[in-house]
């Protein structure tokens, strides 16, 4: 025996109960991995997205630094004070003071002062400085003695280049290497080069002669400063939820020379910040060094780094982008990143909120459905039972009254009635039986063979006439139910109108009988039937959606305005025209919790368009969500779903039509929906 005979053998109960629960124990959990699916690709997508765009901002303001470095240096060089002093011939003393109070007003770690040659003159710290490192850009911003506009770099000093910083920024110079994990093994033990944004100006006289060189910069080793207010930039109080901190650091080579990352992150309500600078009680991460796998895809390789990365003690989502010098070297990097645990928390939980959702919604339905086809079999089973009473010569047994008025209680009432008419008609014919018995006893057994063919007939007869109540019965409740509504107005006369808003909502219910019986039918056999498109008119579909909304709009004292110039009549589904207008027009309400105006218009588009528009007066819509407004999950409610606006752009776009979103110049948003008409 085969399933599928197996199946057939089953009661009507336990058909309808698979017929049922089928759907939710197979479609609903595979729904449900799909959407944990795409909703942890998103979140991730969304996660890299937002640090990418970090990334951004903290390189923006490093070449930002790089320019006001250089701007700086091209103003010590074309001031006036400064050529004045050359070509007067002021001693080194003198010097040395002028660039020291000019470095501390434009903001400047080093500056110092060198012959037309390139040799050392004088610097902020030192009236006789030894020997400088070459200037770094001379050559190529100034060829041939052109003039150009000084350039800013980073570069690495070695020993020799560290003569262009005073004493107190050597000692900022040299950072401890810390071991740390997931790093590439290496013998050193310190980091004692200097990495520095430094740019080179010349000094011309009024010829416009090279009579000096300025040179100045910043120091990037231990600049705390400038580093935290990089992470202030990128990650301002707030920006990052649910307990996440945002850090930014500056490598030199692997080596984290100046960074907010701390060495030890407590866990709890003492906790740092989220994107401040640590605490006393919280050592920076300087010295430590990034994981191999990122020193190869950055400084090997060149690429940025856009994943989560192992951060010192703990898993960020990292982006890493690689700083060059003027030769195009790759010397170190820039990195921000985020703590990346309380987003997994945030993922996780709601992956485990949605499959406890779609458990308690199949539990829900299951309940409900086993409810239901109980309803459905009991009575099937009753008129079976009474059928084997029947059978079994209990020619008495009735199936009786049911509560159910539906098809199934018609079924039953035509069963017993039959079971009447056969009783009766099998009464009478033992009682002629019986009669013609005694008048022709000697008839032979041709005649009992014509009598038991008479009584099969009569039988038949009673079958089909119990058929044929039975589809009377089947296809036309519907017909009866509008027949008597029609036959109703008709009576009621002019005292219709007093209720023509009832009467024409049983219409429009006894409508949409109709339509979910074509569209079960659809469902069943798609090639024999199929939905309808109505031409409809605009006006009138707004007042049916205020008939189901006024209460809403009562109750928010919302004044409705009616602006209808439509002469077109779009051609779509009227129910699925109410769902789209009803989803609008409450969401308006919404947006004026405190009363206001809501607007509907409609007005003819081009050769074969109608628009259909809602209007309020709330707030409006923000820039930044008008784009994604009729994206699913977008909304600004703080118990929306965000998908009401996007199954109502799914409906009007079967129909060749658009919904669009804007701010009204008075204030208040505007939606729109744009419909189709058929040709005349």
């Amino acid at each position: 025996m085969t399933v599928l005979q197996a199946f057939q053998r089953q009661p009507i109960r336990t058909k309808l109960l698979a017929m049922v629960l089928m759907p939710l124990l197979v479609v609903l959990p595979l729904l449900g991995l799909i959407l944990a699916w795409w909703g942890n690709a998103t979140v991730d997508r969304m996660l890299i997205t937002k640090v990418h765009a970090d990334l951004s901002v903290a390189r923006g303001y490093f070449e930002r630094v790089l320019g006001e470095v250089g701007a700086s240096t091209s103003a010590v060089a074309g001031s006036h004070q400064l050529i004045r002093a050359l070509t007067d011939g002021h001693d080194a003393q003198a010097l040395q003071a002028m660039l020291d109070a000019v470095r501390q007003r434009e903001g400047l770690d080093f500056i110092n002062l060198r012959h037309a040659d390139g040799q050392g003159m004088v610097s902020d710290h030192d009236a006789r400085p030894p020997a400088l490192p070459a200037l770094v850009h001379a050559m190529a911003a100034h060829p041939n003695g052109v003039p150009g506009r000084a350039m800013a770099s980073v570069e690495v000093l070695g020993s020799a280049g560290l003569a262009l910083l005073s004493p107190a920024l050597r000692e900022r110079v040299a950072v401890p290497l810390v071991p740390t994990r997931n790093a590439q093994p290496t013998e050193r033990t310190q980091e004692d080069r200097a990495m520095v944004v430094i740019a080179d100006a010349p000094v011309r006289d009024a010829a416009g002669r090279v009579i000096a060189w300025v040179q100045a910069g910043m120091l990037l080793n231990r600049n705390l400063a400038f580093i935290d207010h990089i992470n202030q930039i990128v990650y301002p109080e707030g920006s990052l939820p649910l307990g996440s901190r945002g850090t930014a650091t500056l490598f030199l080579d692997d080596v984290r020379i100046s960074t907010n990352v701390r060495l030890f992150q407590p866990d709890g309500p003492n906790a740092s910040s989220a994107s401040g600078p640590p605490s006393p009680g919280e050592a920076r991460a300087i010295g430590t060094r990034v994981s191999k796998a990122v020193r190869d895809a950055v400084l090997g390789e060149g690429r940025t780094w856009l994943d989560r990365a192992f951060v010192v003690n703990d898993w960020y989502v990292s982006a890493y982008q690689p700083i060059g010098n003027q030769a195009g070297q790759r010397i170190g990097m820039l990195y921000v990143g985020y703590l990346e645990r309380p987003f997994v928390w945030l993922k996780y939980s709601a992956l485990v909120g949605i499959g406890a959702v779609f458990l308690v919604a199949m539990l829900l339905a299951a309940l409900a459905a086993a409810r239901w086809a109980r309803t459905i079999s009991q009575p099937l089973e009753q008129m079976v039972h009474t059928m084997h009473q029947v059978e079994a010569g209990a020619l008495g047994a009735r199936v009786g009254p049911l509560p159910r008025q539906d098809e199934i209680g018609a079924l039953a009432g035509h069963l017993d009635h039959l079971l009447d008419t056969i009783d009766g008609n099998t009464r009478s014919l033992q009682r002629w039986n019986a009669e013609l018995d005694a008048k022709v006893a000697e008839r032979t057994s041709a005649l009992e063979d014509a009598q038991q063919q008479l009584l099969r007939s009569e039988k038949l007869a009673a079958v089909g006439q119990l058929t044929a109540s039975i589809a009377h019965e089947v296809n036309n409740p519907i017909a009866v139910i509008q027949g008597n509504l029609d036959l109703a107005r008709e009576l009621l006369g002019a005292d219709a109108d007093r209720v023509q808003a009832e009467l024409g909502l049983m219409d429009q219910q006894i409508e949409r009988m109709r339509l979910i019986v074509t569209q079960l039918l659809q469902f069943a056999r798609p090639h024999e039937y199929a939905g309808y498109v109505d031409a409809l008119d605009p006006a009138q579909a707004f007042a049916d959606c205020l008939v189901l909304t006024n209460h809403l709009l009562a109750s928010a004292r919302i004044e409705v305005r009616r602006q209808f110039a439509a002469t077109r009549r779009p051609a779509i589904n009227r129910n699925e025209l109410q769902q789209v207008l009803v989803n609008l027009i409450v969401n308006a309400a919404h947006a004026m919790p405190d009363g206001g105006a809501l607007t509907l218009a409609t007005a003819d588009v081009g050769e074969r368009a109608v628009s259909l528009s809602v209007s309020d007066t709330g707030a409006g819509l923000r820039p930044d969500l008008v784009a994604d407004l009729f994206k699913p999950f977008i909304t600004s409610k703080k118990d929306g779903t965000g998908l009401g606006l996007w199954i109502s752009r799914s409906i009007v776009e079967r129909y060749g039509g658009d919904i669009t979103a804007a701010n009204g110049p008075q204030g208040g948003a505007v939606m729109t929906v744009l419909l189709q008409c058929e040709p005349a």
